[in-house]
């Protein structure tokens, strides 16, 4: 892992700029190690060339549909599918991010409850970097390709299909599932999600793709 962060950490050298926020993508299908990628290069920013810098994570599942607007466009059983995001608003972020030095706040989405949070999040006007993580920041389908000028370098984490589908599976495993349902849950949509984030990367002259974990 850290010769990836330091790969990462080069080409951010490269991009920075006295008085220029960066936003860093962090993307890749489910379960290919993003967060932990993330929360390591966050670690590893804060002391870049021996000096502090102030950065974040911010991710997009804070950008998830509620579960009644789920089963009134009824797509609860796709939750986690791009259609099940709010992109306008993660867009509208995204653009804050880069325009202000003003706090901003963005809702967190709350594992054990199932819900996104209302402003539990903040990007502080110190910011330097902002490391922006999802599935579907590289997807070069309408409208996810939009987002692609905001971001300064993105990062795909790259995982064989084999490899994910066994991960997903046991995420469901751990949740109390059996294994027949457990697999049943995860070729339903998580699996298919994976699938079409691997099918569909963005390829950009900021793009750089690295094995996940």
């Amino acid at each position: 892992m850290k010769d990836r962060i330091d790969l990462v950490l080069g080409e951010i050298r490269l991009r920075r700029q006295s008085n220029k926020r960066l936003l860093v993508a962090v993307s890749g299908p489910p379960a290919t190690g993003k967060s932990t990628f993330s929360e390591m290069l966050l670690e590893a920013l804060t002391q870049i060339d021996g000096q502090e810098t102030a950065a974040c994570v911010v991710p997009m599942d804070g950008f998830h549909l509620d579960n009644s607007q789920l089963d009134r466009l009824g797509l609860r059983a796709r939750k986690g599918a791009p259609s099940t995001f709010d992109f306008d608003g993660f867009h509208s972020l995204l653009e804050r991010i880069r325009a202000t030095r003003r706090p901003v706040y963005y809702p967190v989405f709350d594992r054990a409850r199932d819900l996104a949070v209302a402003g539990a999040g903040v990007v502080l006007p110190e910011t330097e970097i902002v490391i922006v993580e999802g599935n579907y920041l590289m997807l070069d389908d309408d409208p996810w390709a939009a987002l692609a000028p905001l971001f300064d370098l993105e990062i795909f984490l790259d995982t064989p299909a084999t490899l994910l589908e066994k991960r997903l599976i046991q995420r469901w495993l751990d949740h109390g599932h059996d294994p027949e349902a457990a697999r049943n849950r995860a070729q339903s949509n998580d699996i298919p999600n994976a699938e079409r984030v691997l099918a569909s990367i963005r390829r950009s002259p900021n793009a750089m793709v690295l094995p996940g974990e």
